[in-house]
């Protein structure tokens, strides 16, 4: 199947998502092509796969560039010269009101193009609230021929927000678990943990809903009664006053900024604890990856986190702002070595739950489904 795919290149989990997904597909020999404004960040070379740039001139006229207008001209083209079965757009604005225009002017020409909208989360419960964006993702979300949603608690939302009919069939995120490390580097270990510290790690954007300055107030509390170390990868806009606040702290030298990682996994795999605090999260893929790499993760439940963080299996939950809990349950996870590789043994397990071989074949029924449906 020749299938194109629509995703922001970033290190947000969409992208890493629909990079990952578009990866697995070309292995099992379907050809993809990943259109967008850059080359995504997880995408590797591939005979099967080809990458096409989306480009904005630069018009005087424009005060902002019509990105979605060229991102429909780019679709119909690849569409038309690559001859495409199907368009899988990731993230709902601006991909999936593009998706329906390419579509029309393909159906215009006499090209069938179906596509499927998957929502990964802040395009619904953020973005999407704006009630500026509300006609047209409505809109959008209708006139896909399949949308997905990443967790139960997704779905819920989008029906929430939004006054869709139509079905919305949950595919949650996946990881391919054989690819993780899932014992720890000792080379690693003795850089960040010299003295054989605990290591705690969070990944993030480091935008305001993943509530950073949560993590390190848990942190600061659990330092009190055990040696640990806090790895912090990721940036975004609250990094600056997340290391100002650091500063203050007599623990700042126990609380380390990594930045942005390709592949962060390779250092969660070396520490004892994942810490999310999200105010909003409808899935929690980096929760995901730690525990793919047997992390124990403590986080908020909140929106898709308790489906993935089993509270007493794979971790413990936490409400959202309640950094006293936060910092019992990272207590009661690393105080007992019995009990933490308990967590570990039972975060390897729930992420396996999760693995890209029983995701794939739901994306690849999903998609037959809609390029020969079944006529009534």
């Amino acid at each position: 199947m020749r299938i194109g795919i629509v995703c922001y290149p970033t290190f947000g989990g969409s992208g890493v998502v629909a990079t990952e997904l578009g990866m697995a597909l070309a292995e099992k020999g379907h050809v993809i092509h990943f259109i967008t404004y850059d080359r995504p960040v997880r995408l590797r070379d591939h005979p099967n796969v080809h990458y096409h740039e989306v480009r904005v001139s630069d018009y005087p006229l424009f005060d902002y560039q019509p990105y979605e207008l060229v991102l429909t001209s780019k679709l119909v083209d690849v569409a038309k010269f690559a001859g495409l079965d199907v368009l899988h757009v990731h993230y709902a604005i601006p991909h999936a009101s593009a998706a329906w225009m390419a579509q029309r002017i393909l159906a215009a020409q006499g090209m069938r193009l179906p596509f499927v909208t998957t929502l990964h989360g802040t395009d619904i419960t953020l973005v999407g609230r704006d009630p500026s964006f509300e006609p047209v993702i409505t809109f959008s979300i209708e006139r896909s021929d399949a949308v997905t949603a990443v967790s139960d608690s997704l779905k819920r939302d989008t029906y929430t927000h939004f006054p869709v009919k139509r079905e919305v069939q949950v595919i949650p995120n996946f990881v391919c678990v054989d690819q993780y490390r899932h014992h720890h580097d000792p080379e690693l270990r003795r850089y960040y943990a010299p003295n054989g510290e605990r290591l705690v790690v969070h990944v993030s954007n480091f935008r305001p809903v993943k509530r950073v300055q949560d993590v390190v107030a848990m942190f600061l509390r659990l330092r009190e009664r055990l040696p640990a170390r806090l790895l912090l990868i990721g940036d975004g806009p609250e990094r600056q006053r997340i290391e100002t606040l650091c500063r203050a702290s007599d623990h700042c030298k126990d609380i380390l900024f990594l930045g942005k990682m390709t592949r962060p996994e390779e250092v969660m795999a070396s520490c004892d604890l994942f810490v999310l605090a999200s105010e909003s999260e409808s899935f929690g893929l980096a929760a995901l990856e730690a525990m793919a790499c047997g992390i124990p993760v403590v986080s908020t439940d909140s929106g898709g986190l308790p489906e993935v963080n089993i509270h007493g299996v794979s971790g413990l939950l936490s409400p959202v702002g309640d950094v006293g809990s936060m910092a019992e349950n990272a207590w009661a996870i690393l105080n007992d070595p019995a009990d933490h590789q308990r967590f570990r043994d039972g975060a390897l397990e729930q992420a396996r739950r999760f693995d890209l071989v029983r995701i794939l074949p739901q994306y690849e029924r999903l998609y037959e489904s809609v390029v020969n449906p079944v006529k009534a």
